[in-house]
């Protein structure tokens, strides 16, 4: 539950009423266009602390924008989006601080090739969260652990493998020990045997209580992780149930073709 304002003062924009139940995430009503085309319709959606959803689709369904305007990669049209109870679509200055909160891991891992796997993760804690660099050296090296690569912390990106990489970036994000992690197709890239390395280290994660969005074509993984699967299609939400449901009983037609599709 959010802190009341204090007497004789206005919450700030976007803030949650004392009487509002904080969710990790909530959606109302979200368009987002790229010019002519309607890339999300109407979306709501709400996510509690410590849930993980698992969002999956056709290409050009919309499940990629989905998670990028949930930190204001992309900017919507209408609606509102709120992370941990603060309102993005209120301005600029509640973005940058949802962001510090909310780590993303993309398809392409993203790392400074000039920079070590330990500068990388340092990086932003030090020049975000103003933590020292030994703090910074601390978390890095903890959280290279947790991704079970400690040994590449000297190494730099072109050394490593793509597996290697993709929990580097991960390990990056977790250096800023955000409170909501976003992962948009993060083993697309890799080889297929790459692919394992990677989701072993996400079912770390959702075991140890993360709030988690991640957007993947790995049915494995949302059978094993996710609390709740979201099936998207031109744009918007056409199901969405706990993983049981979804894969043995789905309701929509659109559904049990996509799920056909993907089983062969």
């Amino acid at each position: 539950m959010a802190a009341a304002p204090v007497a004789g003062t206005a919450p700030a924009p976007g803030a949650p009423t004392s009487s509002e139940s904080v969710s990790a995430v909530r959606m109302e009503g979200v368009d987002k266009f790229f010019g002519s085309f309607q890339a999300l319709k109407g979306i709501d959606l709400e996510v509690a602390s410590g849930e993980r959803i698992v969002v999956c689709g056709p290409s050009g369904s919309g499940k990629s924008t989905l998670i990028r305007c949930i930190n204001q990669l992309e900017a919507v049209e209408r609606g509102r989006i709120f992370v941990d109870g603060i309102e993005l679509t209120a301005g600029p200055r509640n973005v940058e601080k949802v962001r510090r909160e909310v780590g993303m891991v993309f398809q392409q891992f993203n790392l400074f090739p000039h920079m070590t796997v330990m500068g990388n993760c340092m990086l932003a804690p030090m020049k975000v969260r103003g933590v020292g660099r030994v703090e910074a050296e601390a978390r890095a090296r903890k959280y290279l652990a947790r991704v079970r690569i400690p040994e590449q912390a000297d190494k730099y990106p072109a050394q490593l493998s793509g597996g290697q990489q993709q929990r580097v970036a991960i390990a990056r994000a977790l250096c800023m020990e955000p409170k909501l992690m976003l992962f948009d197709e993060p083993t697309s890239a890799l080889d297929p045997e790459m692919v394992k390395e990677v989701l072993d280290t996400m079912i770390d994660l959702a075991r140890e209580g993360m709030t988690m969005l991640v957007v993947t074509h790995e049915m494995g993984f949302a059978r094993q992780v996710a609390d709740r699967v979201i099936f998207m299609d031109r744009g918007e939400i056409v199901e969405m149930a706990d993983p049981e449901a979804f894969f043995s009983a789905p309701k929509h037609e659109r559904t049990r073709t996509f799920l056909g599709q993907i089983a062969h």
